[in-house]
């Protein structure tokens, strides 16, 4: 039986698990950025991956599906401009975008994201 690599464990869940070189996150959230936009949310979420994926030994070259979950799709496109300035050019994956109602009011997005480890 493989083993599982749990990173950031709680009782309730784990921030990432590693199987067979790949890399599952659990949903990130924004954690400073909550009475700001959807450009700042979606910044640091993505900073927060970014950190969380080389914690696992891989990065946003390695994507290997991402989900997107908005709180209003009204927010599609000022996600999409941060979106596009991180994501490698030559490396997007395939993405899912969707509105949502998230967990917390002020969570305007979560971005859950699946990787190949390097």
């Amino acid at each position: 039986m493989s083993e599982i690599e749990r990173i950031g464990m709680a009782k309730r869940y784990s921030e990432a698990a590693i199987h067979h070189g790949v890399v599952y996150l659990a949903g990130q959230v924004p954690e400073t950025t909550l009475s700001e936009g959807i450009e700042a949310q979606t910044a640091e979420v993505l900073l927060m991956i970014e950190r969380l994926l080389a914690q696992c030994g891989s990065s946003k070259e390695r994507l290997l599906r991402v989900q997107i979950f908005l709180a209003d799709l009204a927010d599609f496109d000022g996600m999409n401009k941060v979106w596009d300035a991180w994501v490698v050019p030559g490396h997007a994956p395939p993405r899912a975008t969707v509105e949502a109602k998230l967990a917390k009011k002020a969570y305007r997005v979560e971005i859950v994201v699946t990787a190949a480890q390097a």
